[in-house]
């Protein structure tokens, strides 16, 4: 029985939540409730509604609102996006995608066409370039949630999804006269995108500035006017033939520096979420009736897709000198079936080029993956410690070999454990107050970008995880006389202050111990494990805030800002 549009929008959200609050209860990834829930109200669900038939029949309404969501996730990434670090690591995402996009889509071409559930070699190629694509919106929404989309790594993900993206797009412009091909349509589509992105950047340089300077005073008409500029994007994209979802990305780079950004992120978010459970649940209710073909299948391209990813992503990021970290988590991120894939192979079917039954085997390949690879994203540090002794077996050292040789060099007296924007500004004053300090310092990181510019500064670096026992040995930290850990709880990664302090008590009785607290209550647990000192820089903001208050009151902030102008001023810091 077919319901109103509000009725089917209630029973998505209900279920949604009834499955969200089940997941919390067991401990597992929200993503994959919702995706339980719009399975079990869609059509191939349980037999729910009137008279044993599933409670939504039809999903296209449904699909149409959730699509919405996509677009709102995405120009809200696009917001947080900083394109001077996108840029910075320019060469490392484009050999990335480049080796991924055509090695993923001829190793599938190959194999599909060998075995698998390709009738012919034309379908077998619609399958490489499925397998080829990564899902944007599972990969950013779980990188978001877990902080990373602003590491190399994530980055690195990000800007390889966002060419995936493209190349879809390109192939779907082709995709008609496969069987025929021409360089026509191939030349129109990448026009497309140029007159997109060329568009969209005269838009925000000389059109949207002063209209939103303007309104600046009215909250809600920046709010407005930012989500028409969104959407704007996204309709003249769709416009263009292109991804609605690509143009909403490139709406929110285009204006993500703009000093409202901030205040339009915080207002959209709850518009975003909701949009986006349906989007999850609309994803569930297309998959299909699972059968014991379908299964086998989906398996057999599932780790097809896995295995293409190992050999394209990692050996690339590996050679380019990223390491073991920056190498492998792209890579796990990676492991997915993109949406558009399943797009892709409709518009097949509607050309007589794929089968039901294949499109039903990357459909159950896309929902397999996006719970597997939610835990295997979620525990990517876990597989990170698991993959490396393999590596290590097959003589393929990660960068901190090279720091290991070094043995001759002097034992330093200060080290950093990990380096973020506290590290940065402590390293920046260090050089401004007492540069002859930095020859006593070592920094411990594995950010290849940061020890790189670290080094050209004349600062000592060991490349490595910090959680890692044998590495922080081997870095010298039992010899150092002061340790710091400037990172909170939520960058330590497979680890937390308290267990990393406990660790470091044992390697090293003796040193000045400091260590970062989120949380007061935190301060008496690491003290008692043993913390010389305990950061809390909430206070140190607390009371310069209270200084600003004090400022303001007597009308005193010109001279508050002036001088902060003269602190920033010639201050070129590694992490900004």
């Amino acid at each position: 029985m077919e319901h109103g549009l509000a009725t089917d929008i209630a029973i998505c959200i209900i279920a949604a939540w009834i499955t969200a609050v089940v997941s919390q209860v067991v401990r597992q990834p929200l993503l994959l409730a919702y995706l339980v829930a719009g399975y079990i109200i869609g059509p191939h669900g349980l037999p729910l509604g009137h008279n044993g038939s599933a409670l939504i029949t039809n999903t296209e309404s449904i699909k149409t609102i959730s699509e919405i969501g996509l677009s709102l996730l995405l120009f809200m990434i696009g917001l947080e996006i900083d394109l001077k670090k996108m840029l910075s690591a320019g060469r490392v995402i484009t050999l990335t995608a480049l080796a991924q996009i055509v090695g993923c889509t001829l190793i599938g071409w190959l194999i599909f066409s060998l075995i698998g559930p390709a009738a012919n070699r034309l379908e077998a190629l619609y399958l490489g370039v499925a397998a080829a694509m990564s899902s944007t919106v599972i990969i950013v929404k779980i990188l978001y949630d877990k902080r990373e989309l602003e590491t190399l790594a994530g980055r690195i993900t990000l800007g390889v999804l966002v060419l995936q993206d493209v190349a879809t797009i390109l192939f779907l412009a082709v995709q008609p006269n496969l069987k025929n091909p021409a360089i026509d349509p191939l030349v129109h589509a990448f026009g497309c995108v140029i007159l997109l992105l060329s568009a969209g950047f005269l838009a925000s340089r000389y059109i949207l500035p002063p209209v939103f300077k303007m309104v600046a005073r009215l909250p809600e008409m920046v709010l407005v006017g930012a989500l028409a500029w969104c959407f704007a994007m996204a309709g003249f994209a769709d416009y263009l033939k292109l991804s609605p979802a690509m143009g909403a990305l490139f709406a929110g780079v285009m204006i993500s520096t703009f000093p409202y950004t901030l205040d339009v992120a915080a207002r959209v978010t709850s518009l975003r979420d909701f949009f986006v459970t349906l989007f999850f649940v609309s994803l569930g209710m297309a998959i299909p009736v699972p059968t014991l073909s379908y299964i086998l299948w989906m398996f057999f391209f599932c780790l097809i897709l896995i295995l293409s990813r190992f050999a394209t992503v990692f050996p690339v990021l590996y050679s380019m000198k990223q390491g073991y970290r920056v190498g492998l988590l792209p890579t796990i991120n990676l492991c997915q079936v993109s949406e558009l894939s399943l797009v892709l192979l409709t518009l097949g079917k509607e050309s007589g080029d794929v089968s039901d039954h294949t499109i039903g085997v990357v459909a159950f390949s896309f929902a397999f993956l996006a719970v597997g690879s939610t835990y295997g994203i979620l525990g990517s540090n876990f597989l990170l410690q698991k993959i490396t002794p393999w590596l290590n077996k097959l003589h393929l050292h990660d960068l901190n070999t090279v720091f290991f040789t070094k043995k001759a060099e002097q034992p330093k007296r200060i080290c950093l454990l990990g380096f973020s924007w506290t590290a940065s500004s402590l390293i920046a004053e260090i050089q401004r107050e007492q540069p002859s300090l930095i020859s006593e310092i070592i920094v411990v990181d594995f950010n290849p970008l940061v020890n790189e510019r670290l080094r050209q500064r004349g600062v000592r670096v060991a490349y490595g995880d910090i959680t890692q026992r044998d590495l922080l040995h081997h870095a010298g930290v039992s010899q150092v006389e002061i340790i710091i850990c400037s990172l909170p709880n939520t960058i330590l990664k497979g680890a937390n202050n308290l267990k990393l302090l406990r660790q470091l008590r044992e390697l090293n009785p003796t040193a000045k111990i400091i260590v970062h607290a989120e949380l007061l209550s935190d301060i008496p647990a690491l003290y008692e494990a043993g913390a010389s000192y305990v950061s809390a820089p909430r206070l140190l903001e607390a009371a310069d805030l209270l200084h600003v208050i004090e400022a303001a009151g007597k009308n005193l902030l010109q001279e508050k800002r002036a001088a902060q102008a003269e602190q920033l001023e010639a201050r070129n810091e590694v992490v900004n």
